[in-house]
C-alpha cells in the first residue's frame, strides 16, 4: 500500500550549511498494518509523515502510494482522492482547526469530497467521540483532548484508508492518552503513529520502524523484540539512564520512557 525507496530529504540553514533531515529510508506498509515510527525529536519522524502526506516531496528516492508514484504531478491529477484516503494528524491540533464551530470542524471535510447526510454523519461522529454538547463551541476554546477528538473526529469521518498521526497524545492527560490507545485499536485503517515514547508505542502498533540519530532507519521489525533488544535502544536514545541510590549505593541503568 505504501512504499519508500531510498528517501532522502535535506535543507539549508541560514549559513547554507547542508542539514540532512532523512538519508536512504526504505520500507514497505502493507493494508490493515499499525506501525509506530519511533526515534528522539529530530530524527526526522515528522519530515516522513509529512512526504507520506505530500505536503513534501523527497530530495532523492521515491515515494508509492497503492504502486504509483507519489509527484507533484501525481497530486495534481490525483489530488482528491489522495486527500481523502490518507489523513495526517499534526503534532498540535490546534494547528488544523480552522472553523468557527466543532460541527463546521466536522462537516468540512465531508462537504469538501461531497458525502450525502451530512448532517447525519456529524452526528454520528459527534457521539463517538462524546463531543456531541460541543458542537455550537469554537474548536479553539477546547481544551487539549478535547481538541484532539474534535480533530479525529473530522479527519476520520471522510472514512480514508491511511491515518498518519505525529505525537497524537503529546497535549494528552493520563486518561484522556487511554481512552485513544483503546480507540486507535478498534480502528480498520493502516496507521504510521511516530511517537518517541516507546511504552505508548508498544500499544499502538505491532511493528517498529526506528530511524536514528543519523536520520537513517536502523530498525524494522516486530515491537516485542526491539523491546528485547536494549543495545539497540540505547543506539537510537529510546531509554534514558539516571542515578538511584539503594542503602547507601549509587548506581545507574536503563530506563524506558514511560507514559503511564
Amino acid at each position: 500500500m505504501i512504499r519508500c525507496e531510498q528517501l532522502s530529504y535535506s535543507y539549508e540553514d541560514y549559513q547554507y550549511n547542508k542539514v540532512e533531515v532523512l538519508k536512504d529510508i526504505s520500507f514497505e506498509v502493507t493494508q490493515g498494518e499499525r506501525v509506530i515510527l519511533l526515534g528522539i525529536n529530530g530524527s526526522g519522524k515528522s519530515t516522513l509523515l509529512k512526504i507520506l502526506n505530500g505536503l513534501m516531496m523527497p530530495e532523492d528516492g521515491t515515494f508509492y502510494y497503492k504502486e504509483e508514484a507519489v509527484s507533484k504531478k501525481y497530486l495534481k491529477k490525483n489530488s482528491q482522492t489522495f486527500r481523502k484516503e490518507i489523513a495526517f494528524q499534526m503534532q498540535d491540533p490546534a494547528s488544523m482547526l480552522f472553523n468557527p464551530t466543532v460541527y463546521d470542524e466536522i462537516a468540512f471535510g465531508l462537504k469538501h469530497f461531497e458525502f450525502d447526510a451530512i448532517e447525519e454523519r456529524v452526528q454520528k461522529w459527534a457521539r463517538l467521540f462524546k463531543i456531541e454538547d460541543l458542537l455550537k463551541t469554537s474548536p479553539l476554546a477546547l481544551s487539549g483532548g478535547q481538541k484532539q477528538k474534535v480533530l479525529l473526529a473530522s479527519l476520520l469521518c471522510v472514512e480514508p484508508k491511511v491515518l498518519l498521526m505525529d505525537e497524537p497524545t503529546a497535549h494528552l492527560d493520563p486518561p484522556t492518552t487511554g481512552w485513544l490507545v483503546d480507540f486507535l485499536k478498534e480502528l480498520d485503517v493502516t496507521s504510521i503513529i511516530a511517537t518517541h515514547n516507546l511504552s505508548l508505542g508498544a500499544e499502538l502498533g505491532s511493528r517498529a520502524l526506528v530511524l536514528g540519530e543519523n536520520h537513517k532507519l536502523l530498525y524494522d521489525g516486530s515491537v516485542k523484540m526491539l523491546l528485547d533488544d536494549m543495545p539497540m535502544l540505547i543506539q537510537a536514545q529510546l531509554v534514558h539512564k539516571h542515578r538511584h541510590e539503594h542503602d547507601g549505593v549509587t548506581h545507574q541503568h536503563y530506563h524506558l520512557h514511560r507514559w503511564d
